[in-house]
């Protein structure tokens, strides 16, 4: 059957109060973690041994002379390179070599560590770089030497000594390298001196043997005649190439015209004072001759203006062709000086490769000669410039500036920061594995995980730790969440006819038995004749809340081996009666299933106002299926916090599948008391509401339970 639609989905949006809801449903383990990882940081604390520090200040500077020689350059303020390498020399066996051998760092090693191997040097070597860090002050030449030990005097030793030995490394290295750099100088000068002596020996002598004129010997930079011969002609082979292509380019372009588009073009490029003088005679000998031309061809003026524009036209055409012809004439010879040209530069190229063939080895040798009197003369001024400077004196660049003193509070552990840290941890640990047991937790949590997973309303929330209706009475602390949930089922249901119900559930546990005992113990105190079936024929429970036996029941009807009013048994409450479920026989396997079932049904609903009837879980055997689809009206329990929603969602899809008629969910066993999701739901009927219910009348009680059931005609209730 479809279910009551919800009136709007609900929002799926995370709210803070739904973590903090979280939060208080799984502060145990929160709780947990968080001492547990604070008593663990607090007992490592307290465990671990102390470690001092103690730090020496130097003040580090390049080597500098006390007075800058002329030509001597100055050194920048503040080096990063030199600073860096400086930094990395602390820590080199260099300088912390001698601090083991003299601070008998090995055996302290030892004997602190308990190890049963002494340490070597390296092994002690690599424990020292890990206890000592070197840093220097921003913006300044101070470096900071820092170590640290189990002893405070041992700490300030290490980083004294350290200081001490830095310092006394640099004063030998500055004395020892003027020495060795002098002695070296010295000695590549007197090399630099033979070697000159010898390649002079060798130059001089081959001049002489290859007869070097003193103009190629003579001067730095060697240029032989023939050389500066052949650049003139490569000179002038370049200026004679280039004016034979223009006039080659220039008598094409002039060829290609009209004989009167050349006229004009040479009277504009390649003018003379004759074609100039005929082109102004043939300007005047056509304006004269367009002038008689109104009289007629045979005009005599006319025929003379035409004879003296013609004989002007041919003197044109035959200067033009003079021109032509001399400029042809200038590119013939340009062309024929250019190969003249060509030849001699070829012999000038062959003469000079000869003589420079002839004098290479001088001239290499001279080369070489002239680099060896260069690198003598930097050597001599090199050796001069050292010679003055060793003998300036020069300032300390290294300074202890404050040494290491034993520290008097040891820097690890710090308990208060250590502890601190603990309780931060354990406390995001804590919220951090509720959180993800929450995450793995797929179980029904709230109202609108009911709605969104099931699509059906939430008709009651029932708290944990419910007691017997009967024995609590209708002011008991429960009674209240019963009896709002048996109005939302009788609003539920769309006929009045609709009295037969069962209530059902996915999975053993979740609480059906004391929904339906204490469901119907509420429609009796409101007046209804009810008669509560124990249906679970395979575990049956009911007859254990009414302290009854179970000898006689349901199925004994049903076998018509007792009547209806032998097996129904009376109850503390006048209109709450009871039927067992009786013995069930293994030959009688399914007999909810049957027609007597059905007849069952109708007569007791004709007795009785309502009948509810209990249930095994759907999840197990057929039977829920079964009374689910024979009864009127069914009810889902769901415990909060037990089983998957799916599993729930399967229960439902059971009912719906055989036509059982699902009013709602009843969401049961809820912890009021850590989820206060629920408070609106449940908390206040046990608070205020149920303290002024004792104080109204009796009758506008049961007026307000009467606008919710109905009034009562001849035993029936009406809804």
């Amino acid at each position: 059957m479809e279910t009551p639609k919800l009136a709007g989905a609900p929002d799926s949006r995370q709210h803070f109060l739904d973590y903090w809801r979280i939060v208080r449903l799984r502060k145990v383990i929160i709780v947990a973690v968080f001492f547990l990882v604070l008593v663990t940081a607090t007992a490592v604390t307290f465990v671990l041994q102390p470690v001092f520090s103690s730090t020496a200040r130097m003040r580090v500077e390049r080597d500098s002379p006390d007075i800058l020689l002329a030509g001597s350059m100055s050194q920048p303020n503040y080096d990063f390179y030199f600073y860096n390498t400086e930094l990395e020399i602390f820590k080199s066996e260099v300088i912390l070599g001698p601090v083991i051998r003299e601070l008998k760092l090995a055996d302290k090693y030892t004997q602190h560590y308990k190890s049963t191997v002494p340490f070597t040097a390296q092994e002690a070597y690599e424990q020292l770089v890990r206890d000592v860090e070197v840093k220097p002050e921003r913006n300044t030449s101070l470096i900071d030497i820092s170590a640290v030990a189990w002893d405070p005097k041992l700490a300030a030793d290490i980083a004294n000594k350290i200081a001490t030995i830095y310092r006394d490394d640099r004063d030998r290295g500055r004395s020892g390298k003027n020495s060795r750099g002098m002695e070296a100088l010295t000695n590549e000068v007197v090399q630099l001196q033979k070697d000159v002596e010898e390649q002079t020996r060798v130059v001089d002598k081959m001049k002489k043997d290859l007869k070097v004129p003193d103009i190629v010997s003579e001067g730095g930079t060697f240029q032989s005649l023939s050389a500066q011969e052949l650049q003139r002609l490569q000179g002038m082979e370049t200026e004679l190439r280039v004016k034979a292509s223009q006039l080659e380019t220039e008598f094409k372009r002039l060829s290609r015209l009209t004989s009167k588009e050349r006229r004009h073009a040479l009277n504009f490029s390649h003018s003379t004072p004759a074609l100039q003088s005929l082109m102004v005679d043939l300007s005047a000998a056509e304006q004269k001759r367009s002038s008689l031309v109104a009289l007629g061809e045979n005009h005599p003026d006319l025929k003379k203006a035409n004879d003296v524009l013609k004989t002007i036209n041919e003197q044109v055409d035959l200067t033009v062709d003079g021109i032509m012809q001399v400029l042809e004439g200038d590119l013939e010879i340009a062309k024929k000086n250019l190969t003249l040209l060509g030849t001699a530069l070829e012999e000038t190229r062959d003469r000079d490769n000869e003589m420079s063939a002839k004098w290479r080895p001088y001239l290499q040798a001279k080369k070489e000669l002239e680099s060896k009197e260069k690198r003598l003369n930097f050597m001599q001024m090199q050796m001069t410039q050292q010679h003055m400077d060793s003998s300036v004196s020069r300032q300390s660049s290294v300074l202890i500036v404050n040494e290491a003193k034993p520290a008097l509070r040891p820097i690890k552990p710090k308990k208060v920061v250590n502890i601190v840290l603990g309780a931060i941890a354990g406390l995001l640990l804590g919220v951090s594995l509720a959180f993800f047991i929450e995450y793995l937790d797929t179980s029904v949590k709230t109202i609108d995980d009911v709605e969104q997973a099931l699509g059906c309303p939430v008709l009651g929330v029932i708290p944990q730790n419910v007691s017997s209706m009967l024995e609590a009475g209708e002011e008991g602390p429960h009674a209240e969440a019963y009896r709002v949930l048996r109005t939302n089922i009788l609003f539920s249901r769309k006929n009045a006819t609709f009295t037969a119900m069962t209530v059902v559930s996915g999975g053993a546990g979740e609480g059906k038995s004391t929904t339906i005992f204490n469901l119907a113990v509420v429609f009796a105190q409101q007046g209804s004749r009810v008669l509560l079936v124990d249906s679970d024929l395979r575990r049956p429970s009911l007859h254990r809340k009414f302290n009854v036996e179970n000898k006689l029941g349901l199925t004994s009807f049903l076998l018509k081996q007792n009547t209806l009013d032998e097996v129904v048994i009376n109850t503390a409450h006048p209109l709450l009666h009871f039927l067992p479920s009786g013995k069930l026989p293994s030959s009688s396997m399914g007999i909810l299933n049957s027609g007597a079932m059905r007849s069952f049904i109708e007569e007791a609903k004709k007795r009785y106002d309502f009948v509810l009837f209990d249930s095994p879980p759907i999840m197990g055997v057929s039977d829920a299926s079964i009374l689910a689809s024979e009864v009127d009206l069914a009810v889902l329990v769901v415990q909060y916090r037990k089983y998957p929603q799916q599993m729930t969602l399967r229960a439902k899809q059971m009912v719906e599948k055989v036509g059982g008629r699902l009013v709602g969910v009843v969401l049961n066993n809820i912890n009021i008391s850590q989820d206060s999701y629920y408070y609106y739901y449940s908390g206040y009927y046990y608070g205020d509401y149920s303290k002024s219910a004792d104080s109204r009348p009796e009758d506008e009680l049961r007026t307000v339970e009467g606008k919710a059931t109905g009034s009562k005609r001849g035993g029936k209730e009406k809804v």
